[in-house]
């Protein structure tokens, strides 16, 4: 029977789908249709009525400095989960890229696929669809090893970790969803001023805390301070990685108490506990220019990695133009 390809785009019509993936998962699906502004899409392959895989994305507007100043753009984190050997189903990553891309170009202007694991896998198929590739970089900590996940932070970012402790801030995990909110409202402060970053809506972090409690598959830390929450980050893990999402801290206010320091080592030694192999900072910038975020979170001792990521046009043109210049 040949591969017939559905689109899913709320969650009453999902079928029950296996999978282990964080990222193309029902939850993440679920929590991105509650989430304002957000529009998922879900394609999955199907032959006599059995899933061979599927790859979650989400439409969501972008405000950008440059025109044109309001788009819609579709991210796509990784390439897919898979319930057969790939060798087994060649042309499945194909199929399940050509849907949506045709279905994402209806309503969006770019699509962008982030965080791969493998960053040659698939570069015929993008290729074929009229993406270009950009150079990237990742940055993971590794924590299966049997030290702490401290040995190998700089011995600066250890003592303003001892001092923020000793001057009365305290880490744990959030616990009430008055909490979650309180640490949304920070967190959209602290990116109110980084124009660049995109920082979705309180229901984005309320949902998941929601969808992921009883797989935890993700947590919320918040540093707090005399009773007030002061910073905070957001880690969903998938696999054996830990992936640190948003974070952020109130440190010109408070910053004695180095909150944003706080909220990454708290989820580092978390990670550790629970037994991650690895935790991975996401999004951390381009590899040809200063990214004051990557600068930062390299002083917790991770290591940079080389990756791609592909990019995607509606204009053919733009696409052929990006292509030659980022051949």
């Amino acid at each position: 029977m040949p591969l017939q390809l559905a689109t899913y785009r709320r969650s009453d019509d999902l079928p029950a789908l296996p999978g282990t993936d964080t990222f193309h998962s029902t939850e993440l699906f679920r929590t991105y249709e509650a989430t304002p502004g957000y529009r998922p899409l879900l394609i999955v392959a199907w032959e006599d009525g059995r899933p061979l895989g599927k790859l979650l994305g989400v439409i969501r507007r972008s405000v950008r400095l440059t025109p044109p100043a309001f788009i819609h753009r579709c991210e796509v984190y990784g390439t897919g989960e898979y319930f057969v050997p790939v060798g087994q189903q060649p042309d499945l990553f194909a199929a399940l890229l050509r849907q949506l891309t045709r279905e994402a170009l209806r309503h969006c202007f770019l699509i962008e696929f982030r965080n791969l694991d493998d960053p040659k896998f698939g570069y015929l198929h993008f290729r074929q669809e009229g993406y270009f590739p950009i150079n990237w970089l990742r940055v993971r900590n590794s924590l299966h090893d049997d030290r702490p996940a401290e040995a190998r932070f700089s011995p600066s970012r250890l003592r303003q970790i001892r001092k923020g402790l000793k001057n009365g801030a305290e880490v744990r995990e959030a616990r009430t969803p008055q909490e979650t909110e309180a640490f949304a409202r920070m967190l959209h402060h602290v990116y109110s001023f980084k124009i660049r970053r995109h920082f979705p809506s309180m229901s984005f972090f309320r949902e998941l805390e929601q969808q992921f409690i009883e797989g935890h598959h993700s947590k919320i830390f918040i540093v707090t301070y005399r009773g007030r929450i002061i910073g905070g980050s957001a880690c969903v893990y998938s696999g054996t990685t830990a992936y640190l999402w948003f974070s952020g801290g109130m440190r010109k206010t408070y910053a004695l108490q180095y909150p944003g320091i706080l909220a990454v080592w708290g989820a580092l030694a978390d990670a550790k506990q629970r037994g991650f192999r690895h935790l991975e900072f996401m999004d951390v910038g381009l590899p040809f220019r200063r990214h004051g975020y990557r600068d930062f979170v390299l002083r917790f001792g991770g290591k940079q990695i080389s990756t791609r990521r592909w990019f995607r046009f509606r204009w053919e043109w733009l696409n052929r133009l990006l292509s030659r210049f980022y051949e």
